[in-house]
C-alpha cells in the first residue's frame, strides 16, 4: 500500500546558466532587486549546486534539472509552475507575466510520469489566455495532512481558480489577504508563511484582524504551534521556508538570509520537531524569491 506523503523526501530543483533578475516582475513583487550581472548569473549557479549538494548530503534526494537558455531568467523557481500532491497529482499552472509561462517544461513533466505514481496530470496553463492566474505553490500554501489549502488573494492568486482546484483535489480552500506596511498586497502566500507537520511560521501582522483569527482556529485545529514572523523578518525571507525528510528525519531548509533574522526563542520553537538547515541563496534573493521558491516537492510515490 501507498504511503502518504506530507513531508517529501524528494525534491526537484533547477539549476539556471542566465540566472538575473526578471524585469516582467517588478511590478508586484516587493521583495525584488533590480540586478543583474554576469557577475551575479555565475553566483547563482554556484548557490544552486552547493544547496543541492547540501541537501543532498542530509538525505533529500534532488532532481537537478539544467535552464541553459536565456528567456526565462525565474526558472530557478519551479515550484511556480508545477505541483504534486499525496492524492497522485501532477497539476501545471498558468503564471503571471508571459516570459515565466515560457518555464513550464515538458521534460520534467514527463520524468516525474516515468519515474512517480501519477494518477492525473491537470493542466490549468490555458488559463493565462483568460487573464486568470494560479502559481503553485507559491500562491498557495497546502497543508497535505489536514488537506487545506491556504491562499493571499492577489493578481497571482485568482480566487475563481483556486476554488475550483481545492474542490477537485480535496483541499478545504481557506483565502485571505495580506499587505506590507505599504499597503502593497503580498504577491505570494509561501513568502508570509511556512507551514510544517508540527508548526506553522507565519507574518501574521500582515493579515486584518478578523482574518487572524479565523487561520488561528484553522492553525489549532490541525495541531500546530504558531511561530510569529515580524514584518521585518518576513522581507528576510523568513517565511520562505520547506520542511523537508532526510535521513535524520524532518528538517527545515531557509535561506541563511531567513535563519540570521529568526530569533533564538523561535530557533527553539522550530528545533523542537525539526533541524534547522541554513543555505546561502542571497543571490538568488535579488530576484524576489529564497530557498523555497526553489523546491518543487515531490508529494508522490516512487514507481
Amino acid at each position: 500500500m501507498n504511503a502518504k506523503i506530507i513531508t517529501p523526501s524528494q525534491i526537484v530543483m533547477i539549476r539556471p546558466h542566465h540566472f538575473m533578475s526578471n524585469p516582467e516582475t517588478m511590478a508586484d513583487n516587493a521583495f525584488q532587486v533590480a540586478a543583474q550581472s554576469q557577475q551575479l548569473s555565475q553566483l547563482a549557479y554556484q548557490q544552486v549546486t552547493a544547496a543541492a549538494a547540501a541537501l543532498t548530503a542530509v538525505g533529500v534526494t534532488v532532481h537537478l534539472f539544467e535552464d541553459s537558455g536565456t528567456s526565462t531568467p525565474d526558472s530557478v523557481f519551479p515550484n511556480n509552475w508545477f505541483s504534486t500532491h499525496c492524492s497522485g497529482e501532477l497539476v501545471t499552472y498558468p503564471m503571471y507575466v508571459p516570459n515565466r509561462r515560457l518555464e513550464v517544461r515538458n521534460d520534467i513533466t514527463d520524468f516525474i510520469k516515468a519515474q512517480y505514481q501519477v494518477s492525473q496530470h491537470l493542466d490549468l496553463t490555458g488559463e493565462a489566455d483568460a487573464g486568470r492566474f494560479l502559481e503553485g505553490t507559491g500562491s498557495m500554501v497546502l497543508d497535505q495532512q489536514a488537506a487545506i489549502a491556504y491562499a493571499v488573494v492577489s493578481k497571482r492568486t485568482d480566487p475563481t481558480l483556486f476554488n475550483p482546484f481545492c474542490h477537485n483535489l480535496g483541499y478545504q480552500a481557506v483565502l485571505f489577504d495580506a499587505s506590507d506596511e505599504a499597503g502593497q498586497p503580498v504577491y505570494h502566500t509561501n513568502v508570509l508563511m511556512c507551514l510544517a507537520e508540527h508548526f506553522v511560521l507565519i507574518g501574521l501582522d500582515m493579515v486584518p484582524l478578523a482574518q487572524q483569527a479565523m487561520l488561528l482556529a484553522h492553525f489549532a485545529a490541525s495541531g500546530k504551534t504558531v511561530i510569529r514572523l515580524s514584518q521585518q523578518q518576513i522581507g528576510q525571507f523568513c517565511g520562505n521556508a520547506i520542511e523537508l525528510k532526510g535521513k535524520n528525519g524532518n528538517l527545515l531548509a531557509l535561506s541563511a538570509t531567513a535563519y540570521n533574522a529568526l530569533t533564538p526563542a523561535q530557533i527553539t520553537l522550530i528545533e523542537q520537531s525539526a533541524q534547522l538547515l541554513p543555505i546561502d541563496v542571497s543571490s538568488i534573493e535579488s530576484a524576489g524569491g529564497s530557498l523555497r521558491c526553489m523546491i518543487a516537492g515531490i508529494h508522490l510515490n516512487p514507481r
